[in-house]
């Protein structure tokens, strides 16, 4: 688009000083967004120079907001790129994840109000209020890390699925926690053996109720299991050796599946 057909269209153009000092946004920032792809100046004016516009105002307005409510920069593009986004949305979505999240906090802050009182009263807190404490601040983190890996629609369904039945959620973490045990206690048997097989076969059942088997959200909880970065800043649910056991045994029950 040239300069003077741009003027006819827009109000106002701004050289990228001029619109970071409009925008409290850094220039820095600009050429980064830029350099991604994410926002590019919508005029190249005759002299080269690069012009946002208004509209440009409008799009790095939506950039800052989905940012803020927890998007990263890569869905922003992703979404920015599909042809009828629907903006709307992505922002309900958005808002129903910051709930659940903000729900999170309440209950971390109920549990540490009841240790405080606990510990006024007693002089120190049982183990108990601690104990839940522990959990509601895990499971607040366990959702942090979910939205690395899943896309807001997706986690916006867990979150579906979570209020529209707690308790099969609760099942479900407790079936994997019985499950790793097992894998960690079975370690060093043959995992073409009656046993092994077996365990692996729950494995795939229990991955399947998370995934409903959609092969996009079992492709992003398999890259989040194998995400060394990730586990070197927190506890693995199993061991390397239960990991390697475990896909050991479903690869074998892959091949002796008929077809």
């Amino acid at each position: 688009m040239t300069a003077t057909h741009a003027v006819q269209q827009v109000s106002q153009l701004y050289q990228i000083g001029e619109f970071a000092q409009r925008t409290g946004v850094t220039i820095r920032t600009l050429h980064h967004y830029d350099r991604i792809g994410l926002l590019k100046p919508s005029v190249v004016a005759e002299s080269g120079y690069r012009l946002y516009t208004d509209r440009d105002i409008v799009r790095l307005q939506q950039i800052v907001t989905l940012k803020f409510i927890g998007l990263s920069l890569k869905q922003i593009r992703e979404m920015f790129a599909t042809e009828a986004y629907d903006l709307a949305a992505m922002l309900r979505l958005q808002c129903d994840i910051l709930e659940e999240k903000r729900r999170g906090l309440d209950r971390a802050i109920q549990a540490l109000r009841t240790a405080e009182h606990r510990a006024a009263i007693h002089g120190d807190a049982d183990w108990e209020s601690f104990q839940q404490i522990i959990e509601v601040l895990i499971m607040a983190s366990n959702k942090d890390v979910f939205a690395n890996y899943f896309t807001p629609e997706q986690l916006a369904e867990f979150e579906r699925r979570s209020a529209a039945d707690p308790d099969a959620v609760r099942q479900g973490e407790n079936d994997w926690s019985e499950l790793i045990r097992e894998v960690e206690a079975s370690v060093g048997e043959d995992p073409a053996g009656e046993h092994a097989q077996a365990l692996a076969a729950r494995w795939a059942e229990l991955v399947n109720r998370f995934t409903l088997g959609d092969p996009d959200v079992e492709a992003r909880l398999k890259q989040l299991h194998t995400d060394n970065a990730l586990w070197q800043t927190m506890p693995k649910p199993y061991s390397d050796e239960a990991l390697a056991f475990i896909v050991k045994a479903q690869s074998i029950r892959r091949e002796q599946s008929p077809g």
